[in-house]
């Protein structure tokens, strides 16, 4: 069984703490691991588990890399979309990849944004869909509703508590028509994960969506492979429909089964779900970070750089990060949305990045920035490189903090050690390197007339970016 992991999704309904990119699922939200990790770290006891296969786009790449390698698992195909094309597409191309690895395998199909508490009655709920799905059956796991939810779509199955075929997809129901769901004992919330053999989602792609199978099967021909990712070719890609797997397949296809999941699911889609899916105190408050509270409950308060204080207000999100602070009723807080979009709209960076950006050789922090400067904290893992690289409009002085750089300045090569510093003048050829075995910190700081990350011209690159 292979597990195939969507890894796609941007989480904007938990900014600022998720953002474009770097989404909810690569964000340790409850406790070490981060949720992507913890979807792969559920699956252990599980027989039979063999290497995953991760769909992400290509911005997550290196953080998708990284924290598999965190969690030893150096074999994992990677696959990378160009562009956002719904989940038929991701699971065509996952099932034809498949194919290759082994003999018409079982795909077990996951969110990396989900929580599942109990883990006992979710790998029950997975063997007994392993069985329907080595009869050629296509399972999708229904979660048995807690409460009359209007924020999923519905399954309704023809047998109640029970495997059962399925008699129908719903869409987001009022509340009047979810509390009906939730009491007759057969509509389940619709969690997005699935189980089926790879030849079993080919064989039905063909029959209702073959435009579908035809562009994912040429993307995959046309595509390439680089370091350990499969990358889609773009043209074909892009040519593909955007539809889901709902209605390319599950809406019309008599192979459909459901098998009920009863195990502490959330897909953490709100502030208010993570709130309910943390750990509250005596209040019902969860307090994350540096925070002091006096008569407050019910609230979810997370600092991440400095103290927050609340007084005298109860039902509340607050999030405080280097760059933004979101202040909320936990009753409006899926509304943030909206502030993104206002974000995006009015193309502030606060909508894509934090000021904490991770890069495939470590990571920097903007820690200052003016008219003309801006002073960064740059982190360098041993042994990895910056780009070859120049910059057109902003000469660089480099100050070690600790560890030892290697820097190349047009065709001289010099080691700069701890509280030493050399100067990058405008136009120069030059690369960043770290020959140690401890992590390179050092403070650059920029200066000149434009100061953009779109300001690099590279000529050689470790990570294959253009």
């Amino acid at each position: 069984m292979i597990p195939v992991i969507m890894s796609g999704g941007s989480g904007t309904r938990l900014w600022p703490l998720s953002r474009k990119n770097k989404p909810k699922q690569f964000i340790a939200l409850f406790g070490e691991n981060t949720m992507f990790q913890e979807t792969l770290n559920r699956l252990s006891g599980l027989e039979g588990i063999q290497s995953p296969i991760v769909v992400c786009n290509n911005d997550h790449r290196f953080m998708v890399a990284e924290q598999l390698q965190e969690l030893r698992i150096t074999s994992a195909n990677i696959i990378l979309e160009p562009v956002g094309r719904n989940t038929a597409p991701a699971l065509a191309t996952s099932a034809l990849e498949a194919q290759k690895m082994g003999d018409d395998p079982v795909l077990l199909v996951l969110a990396a944004d989900h929580v599942i508490d109990d883990l006992t009655a979710f790998h029950q709920a997975i063997e007994a869909a392993k069985i329907q799905a080595e009869q050629g059956k296509i399972v999708t796991f229904g979660i048995v509703p807690t409460s009359p939810n209007t924020g999923y779509g519905y399954i309704q199955a023809d047998q109640k508590n029970t495997i059962s075929p399925v008699k129908a997809f719903v869409e987001k129901p009022d509340l009047q028509t979810a509390t009906q769901y939730a009491d007759s004992g057969n509509f389940y919330w619709n969690s997005g994960m699935f189980m089926f053999k790879a030849s079993t989602l080919i064989c039905e792609l063909e029959k209702y969506s073959p435009e579908i199978l035809s562009s994912c099967r040429e993307a995959l021909a046309k595509g390439t492979k680089d370091l350990d990712f499969t990358r889609l070719d773009v043209a074909s890609f892009e040519a593909c429909d955007s539809d889901s797997i709902d209605y390319a397949v599950m809406e019309h296809t008599s192979k459909a089964v459901v098998v009920p999941l009863d195990a502490a699911w959330s897909d953490v889609g709100s502030w208010s779900s993570l709130w309910e899916c943390a750990q509250q105190d005596a209040d019902n408050n969860v307090l994350q970070g540096d925070v002091i509270v006096e008569d407050v409950q019910n609230a979810y308060i997370h600092s991440e750089h400095r103290l927050v204080s609340v007084i005298g207000l109860d039902d509340i999100v607050v999030v405080e990060t280097a760059d933004a602070v979101m202040v909320a009723s936990k009753k409006s807080a899926q509304n943030v949305k909206s502030i993104v979009n206002r974000l995006v709209n009015e193309d502030r960076k606060e909508a894509e990045n934090h000021r904490l950006c991770y890069r495939p050789w470590g990571h920097y922090d903007a820690i200052d920035v003016g008219e003309r400067f801006q002073v960064k904290r740059i982190t360098v893992k041993p042994g990895a490189s910056l780009s070859l690289q120049m910059h057109h409009h902003r000469a660089e002085h480099w100050i070690v903090v600790t560890g030892t750089a290697e820097v190349t300045c047009d065709d001289k090569v010099m080691l700069v050690s701890e509280n030493q510093s050399t100067y990058i003048p405008v136009g120069t050829k030059h690369r960043l390197h770290n020959p140690g075995r401890v992590l390179l910190e050092m403070i650059e700081v920029q200066s000149g007339a434009y100061l953009g990350e779109d300001d690099i011209i590279r000529f050689e690159d470790d990570y294959s970016r253009t």
